[in-house]
């Protein structure tokens, strides 16, 4: 169902100055589509079109992008095999998993269409004092103008179509740079918008080189720079972003809480959404469970059923539909985490499963007893990695949940309201979520961390507040 190679898209059309870019199966290692590469001209000539696009996109009626998303929503599901695929063999992403994945890009898409006709401002009194006895005012959003997206290739179709969607919703050009390793998906849509009928120039989907990447962050023609991936790139986006607004979704540490009254049937239950929390996707998420904190009372029998769980996973083809584990992104990527186990162990960590790998496929791997210090604990694994340790109390794990560089999102499994409260009141995140993983994510939520986990949030209708500014309006009546 694949095609054979990918044009880019400059200003809503397709070009294909070249079929530079090679993608690979990532099980198998062998390419499976070519994708056209944007060179700096091509990237400065988009952002312009993005540029003379504002007006238009300003002036689209709320009724139009409505519509424009709508469509995009519902030509997904009628390609949701498709894309289903091109995740599959693009990301290595486990087929069922790859599926989910389709069927929130079509609900991050139906959020937005519905979201495109709400954005509210209010009549907002002024008189507060004598001398604005005669005012009265009101505010409104307006479009930001062009923006900036880079997106990464853990969620190739979903995180894009998060920066995507919003943007086509508060009416805001954009130029986007999908991951070079998983640009299908990103193409995928640039092909249905383009069969919408927004106005020339409000989007451009560029494949490039990342030190061909520069515009994307410092042309000052850009107003607003929206990145998903590694802190370290990230920040570094930030300072060279010049005066445009930045949103960053970085990095995460993500840990679980699991306490002393979770037992039996819950303590079931906890197993089996921390295995999908840790291993989902080989791990490679930024909300991925890496440190998971049990009280000492029932540590050895989480452990214990976490571990065999843990066995049970199918590892292989991701085509296969009773695949769980399938290959990190790349070799590169398994051999770096293979190093920081190994470390890990030669430090005195315990391996209580997995621990091999062969190419780009790391075993589901399990320890206990890792040193704080080390990258494996500390810095974010991004694969198939869980960390076990047990905790006193409930206070103790707050505590080292926070004894972190990050701040993502964390999972709390309590049956105890006050002690859910108190996690809420007190963690240092961007979402806290009780009863389940840090994993969760709902598509219309405000979604993003705090520390070096990033700025600002995402969640279709947090996003367009990022993409519009207020605008006042105040009225002398007298």
């Amino acid at each position: 169902m694949l095609q054979e190679s990918y044009p880019l898209y400059v200003a809503n059309a397709p070009e294909r100055p070249n079929a530079a870019l090679a993608v690979t199966n990532k099980y198998s290692g062998e390419i499976v589509a070519r994708v056209a590469l944007a060179d700096e001209a091509t990237i400065s000539r988009a952002i312009g079109r993005a540029v003379e696009a504002v007006r238009p996109m300003r002036e689209l009626p709320a009724f139009a992008r409505q519509a424009a998303l709508a469509h995009c929503a519902q030509r997904f599901t009628d390609r949701a095999e498709e894309l289903a695929e091109s995740l599959c063999l693009e990301a290595g992403k486990p087929i069922k998993d790859a599926r989910a994945e389709v069927s929130r890009l079509v609900d991050t898409f139906r959020i937005a269409a519905e979201e495109a006709v709400r954005l509210y401002g209010e009549v907002m009194p002024l008189d507060i004092s004598p001398r604005a006895a005669a005012y009265r005012g009101m505010w409104r959003r307006v479009p930001i103008g062009p923006c900036s997206f880079i997106s990464p290739f853990n969620f190739p179709l979903n995180l894009a179509a998060h920066k995507v969607a919003p943007a086509v919703a508060a009416g805001c050009p954009f130029v986007l740079k999908p991951a070079s390793l998983t640009p299908i998906g990103a193409l995928i849509i640039g092909e249905t918008l383009a069969e919408t009928e927004l106005p020339a120039g409000a989007f451009s989907i560029l494949p490039c080189a990342r030190d061909g990447a520069r515009l994307f962050c410092e042309d000052e023609r850009l107003k607003l720079l929206s990145f998903t991936g590694s802190p370290a790139v990230g920040w570094e986006l930030k300072r060279r972003a010049g005066k445009k607004k930045v949103v960053l979704e970085l990095g995460g540490n993500a840990a679980c809480v699991i306490d002393s009254d979770i037992r039996g049937e819950l303590l079931d239950d906890a197993v089996q959404r921390v295995v999908i929390g840790a291993f989902y996707q080989s791990g490679q998420s930024c909300i991925g469970v890496q440190r998971v904190f049990i009280h000492a009372d029932i540590y050895g029998e989480f452990r214990d059923r976490f571990v065999a769980a843990t066995r049970r996973l199918k590892a292989g083809d991701p085509r296969d539909p009773e695949t769980f584990i399938g290959p990190m992104i790349s070799a590169s990527e398994a051999v770096r985490l293979y190093a920081w186990i190994t470390q890990a162990v030669s430090a005195g960590a315990r391996v209580l499963c997995g621990g091999t790998r062969d190419g780009a496929m790391l075993d589901a791997t399990i320890l206990e007893n890792v040193a704080e210090h080390l990258p494996l604990w500390c810095e974010e694994a991004f694969g198939p990695v869980a960390l076990l340790a047990p905790v006193r109390d409930f206070d103790e794990a707050l505590r080292r949940v926070n004894d972190s560089a990050y701040g993502l999102q964390a999972g709390i499994f309590t049956r105890d309201l006050y002690k859910a409260m108190r996690a809420w009141d007190e963690l240092e995140v961007g979402g806290v979520i009780i009863g389940d993983v840090p994993s969760w994510r709902v598509d219309h939520m405000p979604y993003g961390g705090v520390k070096d986990s990033g700025l600002g949030r995402e969640g279709i209708r947090w996003a367009i507040e990022e993409m519009t500014e207020i605008r006042l309006l105040a009225v002398r009546s007298r």
